[in-house]
């Protein structure tokens, strides 16, 4: 039995106990600094707020966005839970408002490399977050690194966040043909939703959508889903600068109602993909690619 075998018929061993899945939703981008991590912070402000227990993976790794902005250092992180024996309560690290989050550290790295002990202890833990939390936001790098393709392929929905500038849009487009060309990637299996962030207005939100749509649909055959746009404001860069959350820090600024709009429609919209596949197959992806 090889070690893809093992892990599938780990984790269908878990899906059998588990009742539901928390719902997964992966923020990415084509290019860092079109605030990726930013939207993943106010979103789970947003759902935490309307009720959603929510727990954040940052796994832009190398960069720790998530604990800069919620000024909170992590004592462990996925590494500890793989290599050092915690316990995935135990790699939570509570934000602002009780929102969680996980640190991936290094741990992502090595998961094609794992025994068939650290498989089956992954797997175990890592299924447990459907059991603590409604909702789980994975904050991937930016770019189209294997990491972040890894993420993206496996998640059934997907924030692709861009702004107005053609640097942005182009790595977006790029990000979209690696996702398309993939072989593994199937048609319909992941719903992507365009944020347009850093715009002046809602029209201008929507053009950048449907520039970015049109090659989508031109080149590739495929569409995005537009779910809405972040204005430009004074507010959130001030509270980007003092590393706090915006939508906790000012919930009443246009930034911030924005977040809140893209928190509702995506609560109230596309129910049917909650439970469609959760964490431990996305984890899974990882090892079982080759």
């Amino acid at each position: 039995m090889d070690q893809a075998e093992q892990l599938r018929n780990v984790i269908k061993l878990k899906n059998q106990n588990n009742i539901r899945n928390a719902r997964v939703i992966t923020i990415t981008s084509g290019k860092g600094g079109v605030g990726k991590s930013n939207m993943a912070v106010n979103l789970a402000t947003w759902f935490q707020a309307k009720g959603q227990k929510v727990i954040i993976l940052d796994a832009d790794f190398g960069l720790a966005n998530v604990e800069v902005m919620f000024g909170t250092v992590p004592k462990y992180n996925l590494s500890d839970l793989i290599y050092g024996g915690k316990s995935i309560d135990e790699i939570i690290t509570e934000g602002p408002n009780g929102i969680g989050f996980i640190s991936g550290g290094s741990g992502i790295v090595g998961l094609n490399n794992l025994s068939k002990d650290q498989i089956s202890y992954l797997v175990h833990n890592i299924s447990s977050l459907n059991n603590l939390c409604d909702v789980i936001i994975i904050d991937t790098g930016a770019g189209v690194s294997d990491a972040v393709m890894e993420f993206v392929l496996a998640s059934p929905e997907v924030l692709l966040v861009t702004t107005p500038e053609p640097s942005s849009l182009t790595d977006s487009y790029s990000l979209m043909k690696a996702l398309y060309k993939d072989s593994r990637y199937v048609k319909g299996g992941t719903n992507v939703h365009l944020v347009a962030n850093k715009v002046s207005s809602e029209s201008e939100g929507k053009a950048v959508y449907e520039k970015l749509n049109s090659v989508v649909e031109k080149f590739l055959g495929g569409n995005l889903n537009y779910i809405g746009m972040i204005p430009s404001d004074t507010i959130l860069e001030k509270a980007v600068r003092n590393q706090k959350v915006v939508s906790i820090e000012a919930p009443n600024a246009k930034s911030s109602k924005a977040f809140e709009t893209i928190a509702d429609t995506l609560l109230n919209g596309n129910e049917h993909v909650k439970y469609k596949w959760g964490i431990a197959q996305i984890f899974g992806s990882f090892i079982n690619k080759k």
